[in-house]
């Protein structure tokens, strides 16, 4: 039973993600289970299951027509695991500095912010 959960976890995750992504990217606003099965690289009767089961957990939506779309909580919960998933992608990498450094004040604040994260002067 534990197993199980952690799947439904797991594949949570990934469909509000990829539902998320999809969205963002205005890709699609209501896939199909075909679509999202395709997308996620998962065989359509094993992922439409799950799809069901978000679907009464509150965070999907369906209609007769089998098209899915994300509730709000489905939407929130999308984004902040969409963004968890993406943090590692987008901060700054080490030595680099953030979009609030002095160093965006002007070119010689740039050079000084570079020497004293690097050690460097940059060359041109």
């Amino acid at each position: 039973m534990a197993m199980y959960q952690l799947a439904v976890l797991r594949v949570r995750d990934e469909v509000l993600q990829a539902m998320y992504w999809m969205h963002s990217e205005a890709i699609s606003t209501m896939p199909t289970a075909k679509e999202l099965s395709r997308f996620l690289a998962v065989p359509e009767t094993v992922l439409v299951p799950y799809l069901d089961r978000f679907v009464e957990d509150g965070l999907l939506e369906a209609d007769a027509a089998a098209f899915y779309w994300l509730s709000p909580i489905g939407m929130e919960t999308g984004k902040r695991t969409f963004a968890d998933e993406m943090a590692d992608l987008t901060r700054p990498t080490h030595g680099e500095c953030d979009a609030d450094c002095w160093c965006h004040d002007s070119p010689e604040a740039a050079a000084d912010c570079l020497h004293e994260r690097t050690g460097k002067a940059h060359s041109s």
